[in-house]
């Protein structure tokens, strides 16, 4: 495969990679919400901004606000173990990686409106945020790294699907 095509591939998966990840996460607080009964103000899910969703009265905040990044990084991983196909593995390593991206950043940046300050304020236990952010980043560099290695190395096509599956076994 030529350079132009790798970073053609590259630049897709990385949109269908953004729209995963934050379709995923916020449906997730969707689901978590209704779950909990949570009455539903206002949601946008456009993925050119960043997507939100609020609920009020939320009964179980915890559970709507955990919901987002779980599902967030469950359903990409669902769904790439399903299809087995390299580009959906792509696609899940970089959801597992923005999500814990996401809940570290928003803590570091401290806005109320984001999903970490709002766990917080709702009672969860900052070494569960901890953990979550040390599994998904650590797990997710790892595996999305390889995913681009491979993707935007000189070998073929084949070598390249090859190289993926592989890492899967590791």
């Amino acid at each position: 495969m030529v350079w132009q095509t790798r970073i053609v591939w590259l630049v897709a998966l990385l949109a269908a990679g953004w729209v995963a990840m934050t379709m995923s996460h916020e449906v997730g607080h969707l689901i978590g919400g209704f779950a909990g009964g949570a009455t539903l103000v206002d949601c946008d899910l456009a993925p050119w901004r960043l997507p939100y969703s609020l609920h009020s009265p939320d009964p179980y905040p915890l559970l709507t606000l955990w919901a987002g990044p779980v599902l967030g990084v469950v359903v990409p991983l669902a769904v790439a173990l399903l299809l087995r196909r390299p580009w959906m593995w792509f696609i899940a390593d970089f959801c597992v990686l923005a999500n814990g991206s996401y809940l570290a950043l928003s803590w570091i940046s401290g806005d109320r409106f984001l999903d970490t300050p709002r766990l917080l304020a709702a009672g969860a236990h900052p070494l569960s945020i901890i953990t979550f952010c040390l599994v998904t980043i650590g797990m997710g560099y790892i595996r999305f790294r390889n995913d681009c290695v491979a993707l935007l190395s000189e070998s073929t096509s084949e070598q390249s699907n090859a190289e993926l599956s592989r890492t899967r076994s590791e």
